[in-house]
């Protein structure tokens, strides 16, 4: 297994691939901003907006590959503020469902720890679809739960649902 971060035209190389992934992880029950009418050209548009957030440097694309297939994605989202520069949001930790409980979900939230260490940012954030499995796998990675709204998302299956926003300190800045 394999991860990589991507750059915009390495993207292109697998737009195919990452298009089906979400597909899949949508219709297989993936709260991540999608109905599960979710079709071929609206997961290219997708991505084509993650390609466009790449280029302008607000974000960075991690994927799991093994034998040339990519397997799961996460995305980084860089707080660019000068205010903010401590900081980035977790999104879309996706796995494709065949290739679920073999850890690369762990793996690629690693690769994005580590990635946010390097860049100085000491706080990651998140929010999930709360009372889903993803609550108890970001608890067993060290995230805490700080709340969450009511009816926030639209679940692909048409169903309005709260959400869970989560946080991690990966360390603290002299004077905190």
């Amino acid at each position: 297994m394999d991860i990589v971060r991507l750059d915009p035209a390495a993207l292109d190389a697998r737009a195919a691939q990452l298009g089906a992934l979400l597909i899949d992880c949508v219709r297989n029950g993936s709260s991540v901003g999608f109905l599960a009418s979710i079709d071929v050209d609206e997961a290219a548009a997708y991505w084509r907006g993650v390609q466009a957030a790449m280029g302008e440097g607000a974000r960075l694309l991690f994927v799991a590959e093994e034998d040339g297939v990519v397997l799961g994605t996460v995305q980084l989202d860089l707080c660019l503020r000068a205010n903010g520069v401590n900081r980035a949001e977790v999104q879309k930790l996706i796995v494709h469902s065949q290739a679920r409980r073999r850890g690369i979900a762990a793996l690629l939230l690693d690769a994005v720890e580590r990635e946010s260490r390097a860049r100085e940012r000491g706080l990651l954030y998140l929010d999930t679809e709360a009372g889903s499995g993803a609550e108890a796998f970001y608890k067993a990675q060290g995230f805490q739960c700080i709340g969450g709204l009511p009816e926030y998302a639209c679940s692909p299956d048409g169903v309005w649902r709260a959400n869970a926003i989560y946080y991690k300190s990966l360390f603290l800045r002299a004077g905190a």
